[in-house]
């Protein structure tokens, strides 16, 4: 059973993506933040990482960066609702670090879990 770790601050948004994953067979732990979420993955390196990239303590881009540093085989989502500003030029930076899928939220969950599907194999 593949593993997938939720980062993200807003925990209506955890739980919901909990319920999809789950449903789906996926095992599931989540992060309200990204020092908690590399402190997951090193504890526990998930299979997939959902990151959301506007976030308190550490943001997403700076999440993703160091987990790729130290985990270059890692697997990546990044969302964004985009917070003050419009979520794009945030998931374009994403995009540029290596990140093969975003997604601006509301996210759609079909296309969601398709791509889950494609970085799982």
């Amino acid at each position: 059973m593949a593993l997938i770790l939720i980062i993200d601050d807003d925990i209506q948004v955890r739980v919901m993506l909990r319920k999809l994953f789950e449903r789906e067979g996926y095992a599931v732990m989540d992060a309200p933040d990204g020092v908690e979420g590399i402190r997951r993955y090193q504890e526990n390196p998930a299979d997939l990482v959902i990151a959301d990239l506007i976030m308190p303590n550490k943001e997403g881009i700076e999440t993703i960066r160091e987990l790729m540093a130290e985990f270059p085989e890692v697997k990546v989502i990044a969302i964004s609702g985009g917070g003050l500003n419009e979520p794009e030029p945030y998931l374009h930076i994403a995009e540029k670090l290596g990140v093969k899928h975003t997604f601006i939220k509301p996210i759609e969950t079909r296309e969601l879990l398709e791509a889950v599907r494609e970085l799982l194999g």
